[in-house]
Parts: C-alpha cells; sequence; structure tokens
C-alpha cells in the first residue's frame, strides 16, 4: 500500500475511534468538553497513533484492540499542545491554522481542558469496555510505557528544561536531553506500545526502540528547520519565534542539522530492516517525517 493512502485510511479509523472515546464524556460540562474537543479534533496529523498502528501491524496482528489505546496517546498528545501554547509557557496565538485553545475559552478553562484529556487518557487505558481483549499483562506493560513517556522522566520533564535553557546559552547535551524527553519519549512510546501490542519479542523491541528514538529527534530537527525556513501557513503556527531556545539550528547551523536528519531517518530505517517487507510502512513514515512540510 502506497503510504498516502495508508495515511488517509488510518487517520480516518484513528477519528472515527476517537469520536467513539469522546461520546462517553456524557457529564462533562459543556465548555470544558467543547475545549477539549475543539483541540482534539483540530485537523492533527494523528502520527503518534499511527505510528502505533503501524507497528502493531509489522508484527502482523491485527490493530483493531489497539484502536482506544493509540487514542489515549493521541489525547495525552493534544493535552500537551494546550499547555505548551500558554501564556506562560510558549505564549503561542495560533496551532494548525486557527487561534489556540487558551485563545478561545481563556487560559484556565484550556489548562483544565489539558488536565481533562490527560487524565480521561488514563481513564480508557484501563477501562474494559476498550481494554477486554487486552491481556492484564500487556495492558499493564502498555500502561507503564505511555505513563513512563509522559510524565516526570519523560515528556513534562523535557518541557521543563525547555522552559528553564529558553533564552540561555545551553550545551548540545541539554539540547539532546530536552529533545529525547519533551518530542521523543510520546513518539517512542506509540511505537513501543504498538510492538509490544502486536506481540514483539524483546530483540524485536529493541529494534522498534531504536527507530522510535530515531524518527522522534528527525522530527524534532525538522521542526527546528520548519520554524527557520517554513511557510507559516502550510505550518499553521507562527513561525521563527524560537530563537531563545535550545534548538539544532541554533547548535548546529541549518546545514549540519539537515544531514543530522538525513542520517536519523537512515538510521531508523536500518534498525528495522531485519523485518524485511513487514518494515515496508514504517520506513516510508520515516521518510515522510523526516521531509514533511508542516
Amino acid at each position: 500500500m502506497e503510504l498516502g493512502t495508508y495515511l488517509h485510511d488510518k487517520r480516518i479509523i484513528v477519528e472515527n475511534s476517537l469520536k467513539d472515546v469522546f461520546s462517553s464524556f456524557k457529564n462533562t460540562p459543556g465548555i470544558l468538553r467543547d475545549a477539549m474537543e475543539y483541540m482534539l479534533f483540530s485537523n492533527g496529523k494523528r502520527i503518534r497513533p499511527i505510528l502505533a498502528i503501524a507497528a502493531c501491524e509489522a508484527n502482523k496482528k491485527p490493530s483493531d484492540d489497539l484502536l482506544p489505546l493509540a487514542c489515549s496517546i493521541e489525547m495525552i498528545h493534544t493535552y500537551s499542545l494546550i499547555h505548551d501554547d500558554l501564556p506562560s509557557i510558549d505564549n503561542d496565538d495560533i496551532r494548525r491554522g486557527r487561534p489556540t485553545c487558551h485563545k478561545v475559552f481563556g487560559d484556565a478553562v484550556a489548562i483544565l481542558a489539558g488536565d481533562a484529556l490527560l487524565t480521561e487518557a488514563f481513564r480508557i487505558l484501563s477501562d474494559n469496555r476498550y481494554t477486554e481483549n487486552i491481556s492484564p499483562r500487556t495492558l499493564k506493560k502498555i500502561i507503564f510505557e505511555i505513563a513512563s513517556a509522559a510524565g516526570a522522566d519523560g515528556m513534562v520533564g523535557g518541557q521543563v528544561m525547555d522552559i528553564l535553557y529558553d533564552g540561555k546559552e545551553g550545551t548540545k547535551n541539554i539540547l539532546n536531553y530536552i529533545h529525547l524527553h519533551k518530542t521523543t519519549a510520546l513518539i517512542r512510546a506509540s511505537v513501543r506500545v504498538g510492538a509490544i501490542a502486536g506481540g514483539s519479542r524483546a530483540s524485536e523491541l529493541k529494534r522498534f526502540t531504536k527507530y522510535a528514538e530515531c524518527i522522534g529527534l528527525a522530527f524534532q530537527i525538522m521542526d527546528d528547520i520548519l520554524d527557520a525556513e517554513g511557510d507559516e501557513e502550510l505550518v499553521g503556527k507562527r513561525l521563527k519565534k524560537d530563537t531563545g531556545k535550545q534548538t539544532y539550528i541554533k547548535h548546529y547551523g541549518i546545514v549540519t542539522s539537515k544531514i543530522k536528519l538525513e542520517q536519523l531517518i537512515d538510521e531508523a530505517i536500518g534498525s528495522i530492516e531485519s523485518l524485511g517487507d513487514r518494515a515496508k510502512i514504517l520506513s516510508d513514515l520515516a521518510r515522510y517525517l523526516g521531509n514533511r512540510a508542516t
């Protein structure tokens, strides 16, 4: 299957699953539900749940039972975007081509919408309606993966370091820490969750992990390149705003950053070569993430 068709088809499947999950928020106050919905269905590419699905299918396992769990990852990602955009963090007015959550609903509701999405994600992960076909042992591993990626030693820790070093000189080691945690951790969890659900052995899981870490860093380098050279209308957010941040452009320059990006994509593809034809979609996804314009 061509990657474009795969992305289109899987995105529709993820969207429908997200709508099913969202329909369970029956007693949520209207403005909170509206804020959650506004961001969750704001034209995202659904890369993280699609990576989970692709990793599961690379093990020749159907991904139907994984879908709600993949949606929980997307909910966590969406919460992080809401909080990142707040005036006290990145102070962004535009996200995915339209006003950010706090611009529409106010800071307080935006914070609580993010809190709700994070908490509800873990409700989905522990709700028998969505997990009855997954063994308790596998589910425990999956919850651990997602919680570790989202928490203090993962995405939140990376975000804190990003804030602390904003406007400072920093180092390449600090840069690496920030992006291995802030960006890569949830991408790595997405791939590992799919691989775990697909029944990967320990040796295979190492390959999936290497793949995920490479594409996670490549994704961030591409973000930094887009911030420096991208088209705001295509990207859908304000660009050239990261001058004080720890970026690959700041520490390596644009040319070396592009070389590093290519190297990481090659490493990602090489790490899963042993999967043979099963790796095609994951390899195509790696190339796509390294060449995206949005």
